[in-house]
């Protein structure tokens, strides 16, 4: 990524969120689940490359739907 260029953004609901752990199997480098209630949490809130699309897939495989992905928009 340049200097400047926005990257895919993950945001997730952990009120939403029922501590499947489909987040954390589907990308482990950006997802991991809270010690005490298995609840989503998010480890790299900007990932790139490969950690952004496994972090697609999980927003995908979340039963509950309380993962989202905002991606930059595309200019030109």
């Amino acid at each position: 990524m340049t200097a400047g260029a926005e990257a895919t953004r993950v945001v997730a609901d952990p009120a939403r969120c029922i501590g499947s752990g489909q987040c954390v199997l589907s990308a482990p480098a950006v997802f991991a689940q809270h010690p005490d209630d298995g609840r989503v949490l998010i480890t790299d809130r900007r990932p790139a490359g490969t950690a952004a699309e496994t972090a697609r897939q999980a927003a995908q495989f979340c039963p509950v739907q309380a993962i989202r992905l905002i991606e930059p928009e595309r200019r030109g």
